[in-house]
């Protein structure tokens, strides 16, 4: 594709005959008659449009002598068939480009090779606000949300698929919501035993602390962090006194009649054999082997 200006004259002369010549194809007289000299032969009108004048590529009819002529990279045009294949105006007098075997006016060049709007397929020119997104372009008035329909312009939006929504739109039809506060979740959410939460309302629930990443317990339905699990949840070892948390050294409990030991805490009373998974004689709230109960 290129700018291009009209080309010179075409190469044959119109004249009147003052001389005794015939017509080089039907040898009629031309002296006194309008004739065309065209490659050193002299003929009459009538016979140049039917032997040598250029056929309009436009109209398809002959380019007479008394008609002005247009060609381009050998194509031949009536001056007044000259025009943009777009808007139709006359580009007689004025530049053109030649695209795809089509002529076209600047103007036009401009909106054919301008991008089209997905939305209403109308070209984007200079000046028209748009918005791109992965090779694709709208009209800023034409990117709309795909369920509400406003205008989303330049504003915040969730692609799906081949729709694009607003941020209201995309909550209400496909964000998660929290079972805390029931709200959308929009970004850093957390998910525990298939319930979705926001970060900052998974926390424990005595000193409020977040649970996001951090070692928790949960004890009907409550989240508490390992401090206050230990200081206000966890029953305490009969054998240490301190709180049996499950974590660590210790996981494994033993609980009888009521009360609690770490695994590791739960020995005789005597000779402190340690009884986790073995027998044992509860005597008096204290734990005994069977060989030291004997001699109780």
């Amino acid at each position: 594709m290129a700018s291009h200006r009209h080309s010179g004259p075409s190469s044959y002369r119109v004249g009147t005959m003052a001389e005794k010549l015939d017509c080089h194809y039907c040898r009629d007289s031309l002296q006194g008659k309008k004739y065309v000299q065209k490659d050193g032969h002299h003929c009459c009108l009538k016979c140049f449009d039917k032997f040598c004048a250029n056929t309009c590529v436009e109209c398809r009819k002959p380019i007479g002598a008394d008609s002005k002529e247009v060609h381009y990279k050998n194509r031949y045009w009536h001056d007044t068939c000259f025009r943009c294949a777009k808007c139709l105006r006359s580009l007689a007098n004025e530049t053109f480009v030649a695209k795809d075997n089509k002529i076209l006016c600047n103007k036009c060049t401009t909106r054919e090779d301008s991008p089209k709007c997905k939305g209403c397929f109308k070209p984007i020119v200079a000046g028209d606000q748009n918005v791109e997104y992965k090779g694709t372009v709208w009209h800023k008035d034409c990117f709309t949300c795909s369920n509400c329909k406003q205008v989303i312009g330049t504003g915040s939006f969730f692609p799906k698929g081949e729709d694009f929504y607003c941020v209201t739109c995309h909550e209400a039809k496909f964000a998660k919501h929290c079972v805390k506060c029931n709200k959308a979740i929009t970004s850093g959410g957390i998910t525990y035993q298939d319930q979705p939460w926001h970060a900052e309302c998974f926390v424990c629930v005595t000193c409020s602390k977040k649970l996001a990443g951090q070692r928790f317990t949960a004890v009907e339905d409550q989240y508490y962090c390992v401090d206050c699990y230990k200081n206000f949840v966890a029953k305490k070892c009969a054998g240490c006194k301190n709180p049996i948390t499950g974590f660590g050294k210790g996981s494994s409990v033993v609980a009888y009649e009521g009360q609690s030991w770490h695994d590791y805490c739960f020995h005789c009373k005597k000779c402190s054999m340690n009884l986790a998974n073995k027998r044992f004689v509860f005597h008096q709230e204290q734990v005994y082997c069977p060989d030291c109960a004997k001699k109780l």
